[in-house]
């Protein structure tokens, strides 16, 4: 099957284009903390195996590969960036930031990293797509806080690397105690299919190509 997708004669959008490799399988990497991994739960359950089941469902040929880690920050993403980059990567789910709200760091160090990661995939893989799954701030961290944690995934959805974006990786999923553990932080399976179906109509876009960027 040929993995090439382009748009003919727009030359404009052809940073936009994720070229694949024919007869390879669309290799889609999630960059996360424990929301990605699955905290509690066990791979199969985890929205990345999830989103695969789903495509593969509807006839995509993907392989989507959970790089999620528990605990992990913007600038652990930037540490292990290097290894995971060493492999062919045609879309980055980046879904970090989680940990960064909740240890209240600077929103300026958690834009950097994230910057970073970007600027990364595009001087390493030029042809690699960045989808960008936002965070929301505790409300505990004040209002100041929360819109320019908010306000920083906005800027950074303008980075020319990303062709997606989702303002709320937990949409549907935060307060709602039937998806939620007893810690109250980490999807339950429930929550997870509930991620997955929020993530998926992005996933599929930036496969198309074609930009998503969410109310």
């Amino acid at each position: 099957m040929q993995h090439s997708i382009a748009w003919i004669g727009m030359i404009a959008m052809v940073s936009l284009t994720i070229s694949l490799s024919a007869g390879e399988p669309t290799r889609v990497v999630f960059l996360g903390d424990s929301l990605t991994a699955g905290y509690g739960l066990t791979p199969d359950q985890a929205y990345p195996a999830l989103l695969e089941q789903a495509l593969r469902r509807e006839g995509y040929e993907v392989t989507c590969i959970n790089a999620g880690l528990s605990g992990d920050t913007t600038a652990g993403g930037v540490r292990r960036l290097d290894w995971l980059l060493r492999q062919p990567v045609d879309l980055l789910v980046v879904a970090l930031g989680a940990n960064d709200a909740l240890r209240g760091f600077p929103v300026e160090h958690t834009e950097k990293n994230l910057q970073a990661i970007m600027d990364e995939v595009q001087a390493r893989q030029p042809t690699a797509r960045v989808l960008l799954l936002g965070m929301l701030a505790p409300p505990n961290l004040g209002v100041r806080y929360g819109n320019a944690f908010a306000g920083m995934y906005r800027s950074l959805a303008t980075h020319p690397v990303v062709i997606g974006f989702m303002p709320f990786l937990l949409k549907g999923v935060a307060g709602v105690a039937a998806y939620n553990q007893a810690d109250g932080i980490h999807p339950t399976a429930e929550g997870q299919r509930m991620i997955a179906s929020e993530v998926l109509p992005y996933v599929k876009a930036a496969l198309a190509p074609v930009r998503m960027d969410g109310p």
